[in-house]
């Protein structure tokens, strides 16, 4: 007779909300008495997160190591007491972790999708983050409600863009002297040497790759700083205009210089 078959098992903690106990030190430093609320936050993070396509479900098991804990390390680089905005939020990485790890900071996640804003709205009342305000709207999109965001300290960005659309979007809502930290990987050096003169342009500094967490976690994080040096007056919706028809303009003029050759 074969042996009945075990229902299938159903833990108190989904999978990858605790701490595994190889980060539980790294946990511990970076989040202190807030511990429980980061908990909180990657319990929301595996189960909601991924029910409501916000978190892929291979990332579950490893929310901390992949995510929670290589934002956290981010806010070595944070001033005290900033105003930190988090452009492309998703699930309120870095946003989200870097307020649990810094509860000086007050923050603003940026998102754009309704369903990601929602579940941002969700976490922090749940979580009682009452310094950390949700804002549906694009970082680009200058008239709509980005635009009553006053200037930040610090603005950061994970997985959202290249670094020269990243630039762009982040170093005009940055307060001059401020900073843009973009959490990178491997390509971070060359999209610093291919947009370095763009970056400038966009009145940013020259642009350093920091390594945070080194000793805390491995691999460390790496991320992109640029001060925000200046500031760079917007182009107007004519000039991005004129300037996207300017190549059809020019190819028909020198069509019409061909033609005329040829009538002649």
């Amino acid at each position: 007779m074969c042996d009945p078959v075990p229902p299938p098992s159903t833990p108190e903690d989904p999978v990858g909300s605790d701490v595994p106990p190889e980060l539980a030190e790294a946990a511990r430093a970076l989040f202190g008495d807030r511990l429980d609320l980061a908990v909180a936050y990657a319990e929301m993070l595996v189960t909601d997160g991924v029910a409501r396509g916000l978190i892929g479900p291979r990332e579950a098991p490893r929310i901390w190591e992949r995510h929670l804990l290589n934002c956290a390390v981010v806010s070595e680089l944070v001033p005290l007491d900033a105003f930190l905005i988090d452009v492309g939020s998703g699930a309120g990485l870095p946003g989200v972790v870097l307020a649990l790890a810094r509860p000086d900071l007050s923050v603003t996640l940026i998102e754009s999708m309704a369903r990601r804003a929602a579940f941002l709205a969700e976490v922090v009342e749940k979580l009682g983050l009452d310094r950390v305000t949700v804002v549906r709207g694009r970082a680009e999109d200058r008239t709509g409600p980005v635009r009553d965001v006053p200037p930040a300290d610090v603005v950061t960005a994970r997985a959202v863009a290249s670094l020269d659309r990243l630039a762009a979007w982040c170093l005009p809502l940055a307060a001059v002297g401020g900073r843009l930290l973009a959490i990178k990987g491997a390509s971070a050096a060359d999209e610093v040497e291919a947009h370095r003169a763009l970056i400038g342009r966009l009145g940013g500094a020259d642009p350093v790759i920091r390594h945070c967490g080194v000793g805390l976690i491995d691999p460390p994080a790496v991320v992109v700083e640029i001060v925000k040096t200046r500031e760079v007056a917007p182009r107007s919706a004519a000039s991005r205009r004129e300037r996207a028809t300017t190549p059809a303009r020019a190819r028909a003029a020198r069509r019409d210089v061909r033609r005329g050759r040829r009538s002649r």
